[in-house]
């Protein structure tokens, strides 16, 4: 007599139903774009609709966990044809994929990549990144692995494409191997953490390297605690590492993962083989990972030194306006701004530093979340952006089901007498204050600073009544130091273009005034039609990073009745 099919849990049911509904997001705006002239596009998504149902049905129905892992993979199916019918109808991208397909054309030609800039590239409405030196960060600022692996893309077309079609092209191939690395009733939550949603699909279409990026990290962190295991890379482990070290050469994102990934193994083989041969395991995997680095990295150090190393360290040192979801809103948006703006970077480096220093102390508890703390730092930067983490939820995802808490029972952890002893929960809970504290005492020191200039509206030029082509504005350095201001007038959350000083000095002597008349970067700027809109004026200054914003009213005066 046959044994009874094994039926499916629920909770897998649960999970593959919640896929199959991810897959409904974002997926008839496309349909609607596709419909007007791209009817086969149109057709292939009406499909995957029908797929969807099919597969919402199955997931309840069926009565053996094998078939309900072959509706999983139907679901995966499904996600990546809609993924790249997404990419047919939106494979432009942002700047990002301008300019890592400017840096893959450059290579291609025998020029350099690094330190050129190419603001054509920016004629057609590309988002700018401002700095707070007045100008525009028009370079390549990333490790080359993308611009090397887009070049053979370059036959796609013109624009971003090619740099999207790589990064899109990356996002399947990680999610089809994070679906294939996990157990199987856990592989639906793989295409609902990369493809459902919509979001990871957008970075894909925009063309991000860090997507390139996330690809890479994937099977460096499945099941990570386990590399190593007994004193031994093996072919697995050496693969892991080199992924490491590829990830790191296609983004910087991966640079603030590494290290915790490494502190970890190194606790959990201490604990099981000793300090010696931990410390070599971990040598092992740094020593892999950077190997590869310096090979892809290679010809660009010896060709163009110089500009490839402030390339690839540009976004630490590029000095880009303040702009993102985190800490830096306070600044930004609740108060006149603040004449400490360094002191967001140095709570994050201390954030960063103090995250790591807490896994040392307690991998046992911390452990699991080793690919969720890195990017906990980010939200205190001044580039705070929710990208930083949305990009890389994935590795959560894998870490959860791959790594859990049991893995981590055995790690070495240190324990000084102090930590260990009878007071021990209250002297761990002051050492993790201690730890931590820097980080928030730099915070707290970025977001009471004050504006360092007042500014007064003393005159304002209108082109007709909804545009202003010239506003003329007293300014008061309330500083000990000279100031270097950039103006910039905005309505909404994100940065506009500078705006360009016609009359008036460039710089304002310490507690001194200046009145300057500032123009649009494009000759006029159009007010706002809502009433309740406010304007502000926002001004930078590069040395020291400060911020002050302002309320303005520049409407034209209402007309007197006759």
């Amino acid at each position: 007599m046959s044994a009874t099919p094994e039926p499916p849990a629920q909770w897998h049911r649960v999970l593959t139903l919640l896929a199959t509904i991810s897959l409904f997001i974002g997926t008839r705006s496309v349909w609607t774009q596709a419909a007007s002239h791209r009817f086969l596009v149109a057709a292939v998504i009406s499909i995957c609709y029908a797929s969807i149902l099919v597969c919402g049905a199955l997931a309840l129905i069926v009565h053996r966990a094998r078939s309900l892992a072959r509706v999983d993979l139907v679901v995966l199916v499904t996600a990546v044809t809609l993924t790249l019918c997404a990419w047919v109808m939106n494979h432009n991208g942002s700047d990002e994929a301008l300019l890592t397909t400017q840096a893959a054309r450059e290579l291609v030609a025998g020029h350099a990549v690094y330190g050129n800039p190419w603001p054509w590239l920016f004629d057609h409405g590309a988002a700018l990144t401002p700095t707070v030196t007045g100008g525009y960060d028009f370079t390549y600022g990333y490790p080359p692995l993308a611009p090397l692996l887009t070049a053979p893309l370059l036959w796609l077309g013109h624009g971003g494409a090619p740099a999207t079609a790589l990064s899109t092209g990356a996002l399947v191939v990680g999610t089809v191997l994070l679906w294939r690395l996990l157990p199987t009733p856990w592989r639906s939550a793989a295409t609902m953490a990369c493809l459902g949603f919509g979001f990871l699909p957008t970075y894909g279409r925009l063309g991000y390297p860090a997507i390139t990026a996330l690809a890479l990290l994937i099977p460096a962190v499945v099941g990570w605690p386990r590399i190593g295991r007994g004193g031994r890379l093996g072919t697995s482990g050496l693969a892991r590492a080199a992924c490491l070290g590829a990830a790191c050469a296609a983004q910087q994102l991966p640079w603030f993962l590494a290290p915790f990934l490494l502190a970890g193994v190194y606790a959990v083989r201490r604990g099981e083989l000793g300090g010696r041969a931990a410390a070599q395991v971990v040598l092992r995997i740094t020593g892999v990972a950077v190997t590869v680095w310096l090979l892809i990295n290679t010809y660009f150090i010896v060709s163009e030194p110089g500009p490839w190393l402030k390339g690839v360290a540009l976004p630490l040192t590029q000095g880009a306006v303040l702009h993102g979801q985190g800490l830096v809103g306070v600044s930004l948006y609740f108060t006149d701004g603040s004449d400490r703006l360094d002191w967001y970077g140095h709570a994050s480096l201390l954030l960063a530093a103090g995250l790591l220093a807490l896994l040392v102390l307690f991998p046992r508890r911390l452990g699991p979340a080793v690919t969720v703390l890195p990017w906990c730092a980010f939200f205190l930067a001044t580039r705070s952006q929710d990208g930083y983490y949305l990009m890389m939820t994935p590795l959560w995802l894998a870490a959860a089901v791959t790594a859990p808490p049991s893995e981590f029972a055995g790690a070495w952890q240190p324990r000084p007498r102090p930590l260990a002893g009878r007071h021990g929960r209250a002297v761990r809970i002051a050492a993790a204050a201690l730890v931590l504290g820097p980080a928030l005492v730099s915070a707290g020191i970025a977001v009471t600073g004050s504006a360092p200039l007042r500014v007064t509206i003393v005159g304002v030029r209108h082109v007709g009544v909804r545009s202003v082509s010239r506003v003329t504005v007293r300014v008061v350095n309330t500083e000990a130091g000279a100031l270097a201001p950039h103006y910039m007038v905005t309505t909404g959350q994100g940065m506009n273009k500078f705006w360009t000083v016609v009359r008036g000095p460039a710089v304002v002597p310490a507690h001194g005034t200046a009145t300057v008349t500032i123009r649009p970067a494009d000759g006029w700027f159009r007010l706002p039609t809502k009433p309740t809109t406010r304007v502000r004026l926002r001004i930078f200054t590069p040395s020291p990073q400060t911020l002050t914003n302002t309320y303005v009213h520049l409407n034209a005066p209402a007309s007197r009745p006759s």
